[in-house]
């Protein structure tokens, strides 16, 4: 079955834990619960000054930057994100997002599906 909702009208989680994550929102659109087989695909935003933890999982995952301006460090620097921009993340790289602009900073970032189980 097709499932079509809009973005807004998806609860939205605070992960801000005030240290290591700060000022994220995150909001699952896709998951397995609406019956998505092999992928999950979250959106996330980070107020301006807001960051996830530094951190590296066993999975690999994809960006796609839908508004904002900011970065993401990784193990060779940080590299620069903004409105139109993808990054992929293989799995076991550090990194870590971060909002550098004034406004929010509004991402996709699609995962495989047991990160949403």
């Amino acid at each position: 079955m097709v499932i079509v909702r809009r973005m807004e009208e998806v609860p939205g989680k605070d992960l801000s834990d005030g240290q290591e994550i700060v000022g994220v929102e995150k909001k699952v659109l896709i998951s397995p619960a609406d019956g998505a087989p092999t992928f999950a695909v979250r959106l996330f935003t980070l107020e301006p000054g807001g960051h996830t933890p530094h951190h590296a999982h066993p999975f690999e995952h994809g960006v796609i930057v839908l508004e904002g301006e900011g970065e993401v460090l990784t193990e060779a620097g940080p590299l620069p994100l903004a409105s139109g921009t993808v990054a992929f993340v293989p799995p076991s790289e550090r990194h870590q997002f971060r909002n550098t602009g004034t406004g929010p900073l509004k991402f996709l970032c699609i995962v495989p599906r047991h990160v949403e189980e």
